[in-house]
């Protein structure tokens, strides 16, 4: 063996064992923290003995709504078109659309409170107009043919 190829093999032995040395005390370090007492599983007697030294929690009420709250309350439906799915409730002032979103291959192209249109993103006459109508509470959906 020539002198560089010495050289070159105790570089590598030399870091080899170098690495070695890092990764144990490494691990001897953060294996001392993990091995504590205090990181030991607990028993169920100590736990129970923690938790009665804790101080009881308050308890605070909610009101429950009223039965005419209950009633006021927008009830939200959702309508599957071909051109995507609209979510729709009738509010306290009349229908109103929640959300729209298109199907694959349509876009949104008109939103007001109770009325929208998807059209194709290839075909700009493929359309599909809706309006949103309320009947006791419960919002429906009527396609437009226009």
């Amino acid at each position: 063996m020539n002198r560089r190829t010495l050289l070159v093999t105790a570089g590598w032995l030399g870091a080899a064992v170098l690495a070695v040395l890092v990764g144990l005390t490494g691990v001897r370090l953060i294996g001392a923290g993990l091995t504590t007492p205090e990181s030991r599983p607990r028993s169920a007697a100590e736990v129970a003995g923690e938790l009665r030294s804790l101080p009881s929690p308050s308890v605070s009420r909610t009101p429950s709504p009223t039965a005419s709250q209950a009633v006021r309350s927008p009830r939200s439906r959702t309508f599957p078109t071909r051109g995507g799915t609209v979510v729709a409730r009738c509010a306290a002032d009349g229908p109103e659309i929640v959300t729209m979103s298109p199907a694959p291959g349509f876009a949104m192209h008109e939103r007001e409170r109770a009325e929208g249109e998807f059209r194709s993103s290839s075909d700009n006459h493929d359309r599909v107009k809706f309006r949103i109508a309320c009947s006791a509470g419960t919002p429906s959906l009527q396609l437009r043919g226009d």
